[in-house]
């Protein structure tokens, strides 16, 4: 397919006139062929623009995985609208920051989802946050139930059944209300908030359209006739960039609300699956519940985004049963799928994060984030990012839009990262991660590998805690099975290996690293790691 197509409902529109009959999504509740997707997105857009919905309006997701998530995001689509994502585990006052900084006149959910009371759980919102919505959709496919009305917040909006919204007659191609541009937002994805409250990343048509042929066409997914597992979720953009990726393909994506490491297994096995991407704990989980390699080796490769440490050990084993795993690089200001790891790499490098970019002209350089000087090849800086598939900025906030890009227009990602090859990165770490030791810039994971490396030890992790002679590194690991932790052995360990100022003044043993859920999968929290270490260290 030819990258000329420039809006996310004429993708779909396309694929849908070239093999109507093809089979786009195997779902929870069904499956619908591209003739069928492309037709509820139609008849989505005909039911929201009966809400009010149109060009400019937003619409909370609050949804897993599923067919009504992607026939509601093509109908927004095709009338302009933005679909705001929201994780299915953010609690209340999560999700009315969200609704209520956003914006969003329309909220869709699945009330029984996994068996939590999600209409119950807006009772916690603030009641000014949910004050803009005037309809909540609900996504029942099961006949699950549940109350018929509305909680008390939201006297004000009306309850509409996804089925009766998809019901609706199908917006034909020359309706007035479609809205479909290329310069049309149509996406809000919120940023990893720490300190403060996620930005909303906003992109619009044109970048998600592009960069869905882009990503397929260079990881060679129009090439193989297999089913797509997309087990991500799609409020982040691993889970959303997959699935479209896909689609554009005109491959079966195969997609499920909840994670089951055996059912996915099943599954790929049922549907031939040739292509899956996601996380280290996903593929761990997924490996297991294999019992050995058939269902994952039949994949040329597998895109994996390694967030924790001993990923290595996980990609060496992987290798050894004829499973490649690649290193993948992307984020919600420039999407994922930006870059990936060539599968003919030698294993030590292909495990890394990064790899070449997917777009022939997307551009990459690196900065000196101390004299601001573009560096050259294998020296460590701020990546700063041009091309096709960047944010069309922070919704709502100019003034973070402004600081985010250069006055030539590159934007500036906050990650450390190295040129490695022609077109080519190597992710090393988050700025905000990155310590000062002794006047020189380092990236923690360095420490870490040491760390690991030592006897009996599983994963470590390394954070930074400022002190009166400066910053200080901190080290936390956990053991393997059956070992035993001697704080002074690993200190000497590493000060065999790396500079005095690099070792950790303490490390500390943990059962296990403290972890949440953003949108694009489990994380390590630093934070909560770094709070450990202030606390143990003015003890």
């Amino acid at each position: 397919m030819p990258h000329s197509i420039d809006t996310v409902t004429g993708l779909i529109a396309a694929r849908a006139a070239e093999a109507p009959g093809a089979t786009a999504v195997i779902a929870d509740e069904g499956r619908l062929d591209y003739g069928g997707l492309d037709a509820l997105g139609r008849r989505a857009a005909a039911g929201l623009a009966a809400l009010g919905v149109g060009a400019g309006s937003r619409v909370a997701f609050w949804l897993p995985n599923s067919l009504a998530y992607l026939g509601l995001y093509l109908g927004c689509c095709r009338l302009g609208a933005t679909a705001v994502a929201v994780n299915t585990r953010y609690r209340s006052a999560e999700v009315g920051d969200i609704v209520g900084r956003s914006g969003a006149s329309v909220l869709v959910l699945w009330p029984g989802f996994r068996g939590i009371d999600f209409l119950g759980l807006l009772e916690g919102c603030d009641p000014a946050a949910l004050a803009g919505i005037r309809h909540v959709v609900t996504v029942d496919p099961f006949g699950q139930g549940g109350p018929a009305r509305l909680p008390g917040h939201l006297d004000h909006a009306a309850r509409v059944d996804w089925h009766d919204l998809a019901g609706a007659p199908a917006m034909a191609p020359a309706d007035g209300r479609d809205r479909a541009a290329p310069e049309a937002h149509c996406n809000i994805f919120t940023t990893s908030g720490t300190t403060r409250a996620p930005k909303f990343v906003a992109h619009h048509q044109a970048s998600i359209a592009g960069h869905a042929q882009t990503a397929a066409t260079a990881f060679g997914y129009p090439a193989r006739r297999g089913g797509f597992m997309c087990v991500l979720p799609f409020c982040g953009v691993f889970g959303f960039n997959q699935v479209m990726a896909a689609l554009a393909a005109g491959r079966p994506a195969v997609i499920r609300s909840a994670f089951d490491p055996a059912e996915v297994v099943a599954l790929m096995d049922e549907h031939g699956v040739t292509d899956i991407n996601g996380t280290d704990d996903m593929l761990a989980a997924l490996m297991d519940a294999a019992g050995g390699p058939a269902a994952m080796a039949r994949t040329p490769f597998i895109g994996w985004a390694a967030w924790g440490t001993g990923y290595e050990t996980l990609g060496r084993r992987a290798d050894a049963a004829g499973i490649r795993f690649c290193g993948l690089f992307g984020m919600s200001e420039i999407q994922a799928l930006f870059s990936a790891r060539p599968a003919d790499d030698p294993v030590e490098r292909r495990l890394k994060p990064g790899g070449t970019l997917a777009s022939p002209v997307t551009e990459i350089r690196v900065r000196d984030p101390d004299n601001g000087a573009v560096l050259g090849m294998n020296a460590p800086g701020e990546l700063e990012v041009r091309g096709p598939s960047l944010m069309a900025g922070y919704a709502d906030d100019p003034a973070a839009t402004a600081a985010a890009f250069t006055a030539d227009g590159w934007f500036r990602t906050g990650d450390l990262a190295q040129l490695d090859g022609p077109r080519s990165l190597l992710f090393l770490q988050r700025m905000g991660d990155v310590l000062r030791l002794g006047g020189f810039l380092v990236s923690p994971a360095e420490i870490e590998a040491q760390l690991q490396a030592g006897p009996g030890i599983a994963a470590a992790q390394v954070v930074g805690v400022p002190g009166p002679d400066g910053t200080r590194p901190v080290g936390f690991v956990t053991l393997a099975d059956g070992a035993g932790f001697d704080e002074a052995a690993l200190q000497a360990h590493c000060a065999a290996r790396l500079a005095r100022f690099k070792v950790p003044v303490r490390i500390f043993a943990l059962d296990d690293f403290p972890r949440a859920m953003s949108p694009n999968g489990m994380k390590i929290q630093r934070a909560a790691l770094r709070r450990l270490a202030e606390e143990a260290l003015q003890a």
